[in-house]
């Protein structure tokens, strides 16, 4: 039966190997990450710099006028503990023309917030381009799971160091690591509206979602969910909704198949 993680320092060093074998397999100067000031980014930055080392990472954030700046300044505190340059591009004139060719995306806040992560994507490999860098990116378990992300956005990357840890683990390794306890408490966002929350969004706090996720891969059945998390069936089924029409964001896109002799 699967279980949350125990031993932080293990998990730490295998994901930092991890990291270093795909920057060398890839024969590239480095890596570059995209720094939301949020946890997820944090983690996977101190990861890569531990891994690689500070030289050969690239750590770049993208905000726009309706983000919050604290979320700015906590970026800027990540970079600094790091002492790796922080490169800070404004993408609200990007947006502002997009807008203007498509003028529906002002008052359609989702087609909206995916086009910002869309835009950072296409930034963040531009400069992988340039500099031969790989992206990596920093989606948990947990997004990834239910599908909360953007295709083609921020879930956009060419490997993801976390992709196997839930939340409550990346908050773990996150506090051995010695991430600004600011960071590490603040409400997680994907940043892409004025004061939107992960949890907010999702209806559930990560502390019950992950459990629930956990029950899930363990086929455990319905009513034992239930009694153990206390969560009533509306909740769970619509989590389990969440898993099933992401499907698509976690697969290949589906193609047609020709026989040939």
């Amino acid at each position: 039966m699967k279980n949350f993680l125990q031993n932080d320092e293990e998990i730490i060093e295998g994901i930092c190997k991890f990291i270093k074998t795909e920057i060398e397999l890839s024969r590239t100067n480095g890596t570059i990450i995209g720094i939301s000031g949020g946890i997820d980014s944090a983690l996977v930055a101190y990861l890569a710099v531990k891994a690689i080392g500070k030289d050969k990472v690239c750590l770049v954030h993208l905000p726009e006028t309706a983000l919050d700046p604290e979320h700015s300044q906590d970026a800027e505190i990540v970079a600094k503990n790091l002492n790796v340059p922080l490169r800070t591009i404004d993408i609200s004139t990007i947006l502002e023309s997009y807008i203007r060719v498509l003028p529906n995306l002002e008052t359609n806040r989702l087609a909206k917030g995916n086009l910002k992560a869309r835009i950072r994507a296409v930034i963040f490999y531009s400069i992988a381009n340039l500099e031969n860098r790989l992206v990596i990116g920093a989606s948990n378990k947990s997004e990834i799971m239910i599908g909360y992300g953007t295709k083609y956005g921020d879930l956009a990357a060419d490997i993801w160091p976390i992709a196997d840890l839930y939340k409550i683990e990346v908050v773990k390794l996150s506090k051995t690591l010695g991430i600004n306890e600011k960071i590490i408490l603040k409400p997680p966002t994907a940043g892409l509206w004025p004061n939107q929350t992960d949890e907010g969004e999702i209806g559930i706090n990560y502390n019950k979602l992950d459990k629930l996720l956990l029950a899930i891969e363990n086929i455990e059945t319905i009513d034992n969910i239930k009694e153990k998390l206390q969560l009533d069936q509306k909740k769970i089924n619509h989590i389990k909704n969440m898993i099933e029409k992401s499907k698509h964001k976690r697969n290949l896109p589906n193609r047609f198949i020709i026989k040939r002799d």
